[in-house]
């Protein structure tokens, strides 16, 4: 038997997961386009980040 309070937590933990996924799937995008950037200005704005995290810059 679906209780009432199970059928609203759902889309609750929907509407909350779709964003959560999206921001993270943007930073991880962001991240390594600006860890793999050419600029100079770029470089050194995420140099420390991105050598803590593993990624080559150099």
């Amino acid at each position: 038997m679906t209780t009432l309070t199970g059928l609203l937590a759902r889309p609750a933990f929907a509407s909350r997961i779709v964003p959560a996924l999206t921001a993270i799937l943007f930073g991880s995008a962001l991240f390594v386009a600006t860890g793999f950037a050419a600029p100079s200005f770029l470089h050194n704005a995420t140099h420390d980040t991105r050598h803590a995290f593993g990624l080559p810059c150099h």
